[in-house]
């Protein structure tokens, strides 16, 4: 069995959040930048897990439990806003939703 070093979950980790930045960055749809933030709340936590498997102790794991919490949370508020947004505009595509034009 290969064991992965510190490095590899690093990367890992720095790939998932840049892929998850880009996607806020570059897309209009809120529900793909929705999954961007998500991501990279996941890129956030695997890193953290692995400094604290690397270091030997549960300070890591506790801030991850705390970022799920929250991200659950996110979660549920951003998709109601999301589908209010959509049921009083008929579209979820950013360029779309300026709420002082109307």
């Amino acid at each position: 069995m290969i064991h992965a070093g510190l490095n590899a979950y690093v990367l890992l980790s720095a790939l998932l959040f840049a892929i998850g930045f880009f996607g806020v960055l570059l897309r209009k749809n809120t529900l793909v930048i929705f999954m961007g933030l998500e991501l990279m709340l996941v890129a956030s936590t695997l890193a953290l897990v692995a400094f604290s498997r690397f270091n030997g102790t549960l300070d890591g794991n506790v801030f991850v439990f705390f970022i799920l919490t929250i991200a659950a949370a996110e979660v549920a508020v951003g998709l109601a806003i999301i589908v209010a947004l959509f049921r009083s505009r008929r579209t979820v595509q950013v360029d779309e939703l300026n709420a002082l034009k109307h």
